[in-house]
């Protein structure tokens, strides 16, 4: 495997972010139309970004082979900024204007939220690669959501299970001010509190904060050992370039609910020594993830990026309940993948009937310096199974 890293760029010639993105080829059939809102401009659009690549690609690979059930996918990808309420126009339009009743996307979780009332009205089927709020397979549950990826909960578990052998003592909190920030932080404090340790504190900051220096001056100031993050995109790049101005890891341990690619080729040297969960990194082990790794590498010349590797596995659930559907008509479809098991890039995943959540394994991981590397990169330090990782069916929290 080689060093390249790095955060690719290419779009498909001629795509603008707010025409739908379509993958065509002249067939006979009826192709298969996946409805794509998602947030490619704004705080989110590096996530997007990435759940777009990873759909992309993974219909340009089963197209290359004949396309699914027969049939060819087209993905058809739009902007939304990030907004609950253009989300749900554009998922709109993606089933009543495009024909879509598969759908992708919504990065963020408020945007699930405000769509997923919708579906039994569209008749569409939601696979979710990204949205963390627990709520989604819990009390707002819907039998039209399925959640492919990690859940926040999922990964603030992680995390609890690793601190619970470490000597950090006191930890403090800081989140993004919606939904996934919230939700992470609040399970992060029950397992803290569980764990028999002190939970010093929590804060939340605006989508798009710019300048995070009194939220850092606080978490000096608190006492804490440990400082549990839960940013993403821009959000988590101005914090971590700022934090080690301030040299915040002098004196604080920087956990984060996510580690990403794009977050460390970004602030580079500051990424050094942050640990916490992982939903997906190239260096996972096993032949599934190899392969996938080499395949896109030899397409886009970097590895994949958690939110692409997210999306493959979504992708990988939904082709396996279409072909054992046979179709995607939702109430075939529906049942169908209530039953799916897949040997994933991150080893077993089997979907659970009770909530729609994919049960699967929990990763732990630490940024360091690598030979052959030109950025720091996440390090593989602890593997939990799935049984630990995996909340109560319709559950955020944890009894033990």
């Amino acid at each position: 495997m080689s060093g390249t890293i790095g955060f690719s760029r290419r779009v498909l010639l001629g795509a603008t972010l707010t025409s739908p993105v379509v993958l065509r080829h002249a067939r006979a059939e009826e192709p298969i139309k996946i409805g794509m809102p998602c947030a490619l401009t704004g705080p989110g659009g590096e996530i997007g970004g990435q759940m777009r690549r990873g759909a992309e690609f993974w219909a340009k690979t089963v197209n290359a082979k004949g396309g699914l059930i027969g049939r060819q996918v087209e993905i058809h990808a739009q902007d939304t900024g990030g907004d609950p309420a253009t989300c749900v126009r554009k998922a709109q339009e993606a089933v009543e204007r495009d024909g879509c009743r598969l759908l992708f996307g919504m990065t963020f979780s408020s945007e699930a939220l405000a769509v997923v009332p919708k579906l039994a009205e569209w008749n569409a089927i939601f696979m979710s690669s990204d949205n963390g709020d627990g709520r989604l397979t819990g009390e707002s549950f819907v039998p039209n959501f399925f959640r492919a990826n990690t859940s926040g909960p999922m990964e603030t578990r992680v995390i609890s299970l690793y601190l619970r052998q470490a000597e950090l003592k006191n930890f403090y909190a800081l989140g993004m001010d919606y939904a996934w920030g919230h939700n992470s932080i609040g399970v992060f404090k029950d397992e803290v509190k569980k764990a028999g340790k002190n939970f010093v504190a929590d804060i939340y900051s605006p989508i798009g904060t710019k300048d995070y220096s009194t939220y850092i001056t606080k978490i000096r100031q608190s006492g804490a050992d440990a400082c549990f993050l839960v940013l993403q995109g821009d959000d988590n790049n101005a914090f971590l370039s700022q934090a080690k101005q301030y040299r915040l890891s002098d004196k604080v341990q920087l956990l984060t609910s996510i580690v990403d690619l794009n977050s460390i080729h970004a602030v580079g040297d500051a990424a050094i020594g942050l640990m916490g969960s992982s939903r997906y990194t190239f260096s996972f082990p096993g032949d599934a993830n190899a392969q996938f790794v080499a395949a896109w590498k030899k397409e886009y010349g970097v590895v994949p990026d958690v939110f692409e590797g997210e999306q493959w596995q979504a992708c990988q659930i939904l082709a396996k309940g279409i072909e054992k559907a046979g179709g995607i008509d939702a109430d075939k479809l529906r049942p169908a993948l209530e039953t799916i098991e897949i040997d994933s890039i991150k080893g077993k995943v089997a979907m659970r009937a009770c909530d729609h959540q994919a049960v699967q394994q929990g990763f732990m991981v630490k940024v360091v310096r690598k030979d052959g590397f030109p950025d720091p990169v996440p390090e593989l330090i602890a593997t939990f199974p799935a049984d630990q990782v995996t909340p109560a069916c319709r559950q955020m929290n944890y009894e033990s």
